[in-house]
């Protein structure tokens, strides 16, 4: 049995979300979203550390999955988005934690069966995939499908077909 944290990395919000994945069938064990509230730059990587390492503690997953970067508007953007991804790898290999990275468009694959899904389909999705009486927020519902993806490449069953469920 394998515990994936996913992790959606923001500067401003992080979702995570963890699983526990099991040949093939996935459950849903938490969810939730890191609102960094600090001012300065330093002070939200700070938190974002402090806020990781407390869900890593209580929740003690196996694996990490994390977003990989893309530069979408801005070049500022993705700078930010990258210190915030390197604080998540940085504090999961604190732990020990093996941390896979999936492009966008691998994780969309993976929950909705297309690398161009829009947000709504893959919210739906997760909310489909794991049961869940509510749609989670759009961080964790993103970092949930970082782990869903994850657990998905590295099952021992071939080809995990999830919208035909």
């Amino acid at each position: 049995m394998t515990r994936i944290l996913g992790i959606d990395p923001g500067s401003r919000i992080t979702g995570y979300g963890l699983v526990e994945a099991n040949r093939g069938d996935v459950r849903h064990l938490e969810h939730g979203c890191l609102k960094l509230k600090k001012k300065s730059m330093p002070e939200r990587l700070l938190e974002l550390h402090l806020g990781l390492k407390q869900v890593i503690q209580r929740a003690r997953p196996t694996e990490v999955a994390i977003e990989k970067v893309f530069v979408g508007a801005s070049a500022q953007s993705a700078l930010k988005l990258g210190q915030a991804r390197g604080v998540a790898i940085l504090t999961s290999a604190e732990h020990n934690l093996a941390v896979q990275e999936y492009s966008p468009n691998q994780i969309k694959k993976a929950v909705v069966g297309r690398g161009h899904a829009d947000k709504t389909q893959v919210i739906f999705m997760i909310k489909v995939i794991l049961s869940l009486s509510e749609v989670p927020e759009s961080d964790a519902a993103d970092a949930l499908a970082a782990a869903i993806c994850h657990s998905s490449i590295n099952s021992s069953s071939s080809n995990l077909d999830w919208h035909s469920k």
